[in-house]
């Protein structure tokens, strides 16, 4: 090869210059991309919610929403008293704008110009029908008073307009789907006004327009009120302010239910859930305690649907302002969380200490006489029962509970009859204790002692019965001696004494007795006076990961429980659990606390025979 021709073949040669190509995205097939947007609403009822908007910016008043049968057609009637379809220059219904300009609708320019109150801006209403029925007549009066009328059907590209006969013109404008699809027919008149209720709710208040549902099919006429929440305005919050406009904020607070929620709107109609969304799909939104409406009228919907946002910075505009609206709320809800904790342990104390008074009536009185559960409740006139027992004191740190009187219910004493009882007559003579069956007195002081009489059944036996009480062992005396409720003097030296009761009532004779300890002087309470042991309070310390479950502070009077313990978290399931796992820990402290120095097989005999008589009772 010449040195030339080598010289040619590897000379660079100059790169070729690079065109870009710029053009304007286009539809190339105009009848499937409006398919695709007639089949993109999947949600019927939301295209009834469109239809009626739709007649709401036209300012109608009034609204009414048929659904009937005809020549066995189901079919579904939107009649307003709006303005109808815009007209054009001669006066008639512009349908054929309405036709040819899809996805780009008049009221986009008329916001533009400051009109308010307009929701539509798409311009893809009307194909919402797709989802609903096969056939769509628009009807509409033109200035000369005659009614004009769109059809289109489902799945077909074209369209018609006629001029209908009708007798006398009516303003506004009438919808008319027929048949409705099958998936469509079961939609009744209550299921469109529930969801209407919500979905419009802020448009029909706004407006103040009036939306009637007539249920021809069913026989029945609803109409739609905007759906009031439950519970607590609160009125803390401030709305949030962002740089796209203020979030308006309605919210309630009350106690957790699986129904509450909160509802994302946009100028006063419902897009969805808040909690469908990101950024809210946990903390106070879906905890159950909040319900109402945040209405962000800036965020962009997806034109499809409409049930959904796009995520752009609008959105971001919203989650960032609902920020500090989170924190008020996360705070509000654990006030509300801790009340209803209280008044839950105050529920689990009462019921344990029902539980402890039946089951010591039932045990031997000797044997079980370490604390006084037979107390008079709030409500007990003055000399009908024993003094009351020491409130347990308060809780200085967790969650505190007291045992507080039972204000409003039966006596104490009468709580193993049940409440059917009292609307019953007792009969015969069955059995009688003595309550309290086990009591500490202080030397020289004085007592109650009540008879309780029963039945088979358990009701109260009070008519007929003669009562002889006296002393049986040890010494001190009785004021009355033929009396339902007695006065038991101690006398001036401590020990043991035994009192016993006969009730006769005919030929039944029943005997029960009692143990009185009387001792030379009692431990002091805090605040100086005598002390009297009662049903200790309990409260919870999250200890995740300690093996202990619950220990006894002497000095706080106090049961200091494991929340955090596995077992807790497991028995917590429920109420019912619960409440049967609190009381087992309250037997383990109370046996241990009472019988000091006691074997392993003692201590555990005592807490079987106390836990077996204790839950009979539990409830």
């Amino acid at each position: 090869m010449c040195r030339n021709a080598w010289l040619l073949l590897h000379v660079p040669r100059p790169m070729a210059r690079r065109q870009d190509t710029r053009g304007k995205l286009r539809i190339g097939d105009h009848w499937s991309a409006i398919s695709i947007i007639a089949q993109s609403q999947d949600n019927p009822l939301k295209a009834v919610a469109e239809f009626i908007e739709n007649s709401i910016d036209a300012g109608a008043k009034h609204i009414q929403v048929v659904r009937g049968r005809e020549r066995k057609e189901p079919y579904l009637k939107v009649i307003d008293d709006g303005e109808g379809v815009r007209r054009d220059a001669a006066g008639a219904p512009d349908f054929r704008y309405v036709a040819t300009h899809i996805c780009d609708s008049i009221k986009k320019r008329l916001k533009r110009d400051g009109a308010q109150g307009i929701q539509g801006e798409f311009g893809i209403g009307l194909l919402s029908f797709w989802t609903l029925g096969e056939h769509l007549r628009l009807a509409s009066p033109a200035a000369d008073g005659r009614v004009h009328e769109m059809s289109m059907r489902r799945g077909d590209e074209g369209y018609t307009v006629r001029v209908r006969r009708a007798l006398v013109a009516e303003p506004g404008a009438t919808l008319d789907i027929r048949p409705l699809l099958r998936g469509v027919r079961h939609f009744s008149g209550e299921k469109l006004n529930w969801y209407l209720a919500s979905e419009l709710r802020d448009r029909i208040r706004q407006s103040g327009v009036e939306v009637r549902i007539s249920d021809r099919t069913a026989r029945r006429s609803y109409t739609v009120s905007p759906r009031e929440f439950d519970g607590r305005l609160i009125h803390e919050l401030d709305n949030p302010m962002t740089g796209f406009g203020e979030i308006k904020l309605e919210l309630y607070l009350d106690d957790p239910s699986p129904e509450r929620g909160v509802s994302l709107c946009r100028n006063g109609t419902r897009v969805g859930e808040l909690t469908a969304f990101d950024g809210f799909q946990d903390g106070p939104w879906s905890s159950g305690y909040i319900d109402g409406v945040v209405d962000a009228p800036f965020v962009n919907l997806t034109p499809g649907t409409r049930t959904g946002v796009i995520r752009d910075e609008a959105f971001e505009a919203l989650r960032e302002g609902m920020e500090s609206v989170r924190e008020r709320l996360e705070a509000l809800i654990g006030d509300v969380k801790r009340a209803e904790e209280e008044r839950t342990s105050e529920r689990t104390l009462k019921s344990i200490r029902r539980a402890f008074r039946e089951a010591l009536l039932a045990l031997p009185a000797e044997e079980y006489d370490w604390f006084e559960v037979h107390r008079s409740g709030a409500g007990r006139r003055a000399g009908t029962g024993p003094p009351p027992a020491l409130e347990p004191s308060a809780v200085e740190s967790g969650m505190p509970v007291r045992d507080d009187s039972d204000t409003g219910t039966p006596d104490a004493d009468d709580a193993a009859a049940s409440p059917q009882a009292f609307l019953e007559i007792a009969g015969p003579l069955q059995s009688v204790r003595i309550s309290p069956a086990s009591s500490v007195v202080k030397v020289g002081a004085s007592r109650s002692l009540r008879a309780l009489c029963r039945d088979r059944s358990g009701r109260q036996v009070e008519a007929g019965v003669v009562f002889a009480w006296h002393v049986l062992e040890g010494g001190g005396a009785l004021d009355d001696p033929h009396a339902e409720i007695v006065r038991f003097e101690a006398p001036e030296e401590p020990g043991l004494v035994t009192v016993k009761l006969v009730a006769t009532q005919g030929d039944v004779v029943c005997e029960a007795k009692a143990l009185v300890t009387v001792t030379d002087s009692l431990v002091a309470s805090r605040d100086g006076g005598p002390a009297r042991q009662g049903l200790p309070g309990y409260t919870y310390e999250n200890a995740p990961g300690q093996l202990w479950r619950s220990r006894y502070e002497v000095d706080r009077e106090l049961i200091v429980i494991n929340s955090g313990h596995r077992d807790f978290v497991f028995a917590s399931q429920s109420r019912a659990s619960q409440l049967r796992y609190i009381a087992r820990l309250f037997v383990k402290e109370l046996v241990l606390r009472n019988f000091p120095g006691a074997s392993s097989g003692e201590l555990l005999d005592r807490v079987l025979e106390l836990m077996l008589y204790m839950e009979s009772n539990l409830r």
